[in-house]
């Protein structure tokens, strides 16, 4: 295991930009040690980076994910934060299957006010 990463190790790993690692960084979510003006990345900000985007792909906030993270460091650890994360995934399962719902019923819509046109073009005897 190393015991450092740079910025661009990172960077490319992840296929994000340093700006988005700063950024995770100004919003305290990672602690990189400074020597200098050089950022590296211990192995435990590596993973927390890796929690964070998943995160941000499960749709999570940076505050949600920040909560979770600060849950890890201190009481209620890793089982409260287990617990929360368990709690935000079904908040997000419901509104993505709400979202779904309503995607179906525009699409049902959609459908309808195609086939009212088609029909009407067809009283009119207009081919499509």
């Amino acid at each position: 295991m190393r015991d450092f990463y740079t910025i661009t190790e990172l960077t490319r790993e992840f296929d994000i930009s340093t700006r988005t690692l700063r950024f995770y960084e100004d919003e305290g979510l990672i602690k990189p040690v400074r020597r200098g003006r050089t950022r590296l990345f211990r192995p435990s900000d590596r993973h927390l980076l890796k929690q964070i985007l998943r995160g941000k792909r499960l749709g999570f906030s940076i505050s949600e994910i920040r909560e979770i993270v600060a849950m890890y460091r201190e009481p209620p650890g890793e089982v409260g934060q287990l617990k929360a994360i368990m709690k935000r995934i079904e908040e997000r399962r419901a509104e993505l299957r709400q979202k779904r719902r309503d995607i179906e019923e525009s699409l049902s819509e959609l459908d309808s006010a195609e086939e009212a046109c088609l029909g009407r073009l067809a009283e009119i005897g207009v081919g499509t």
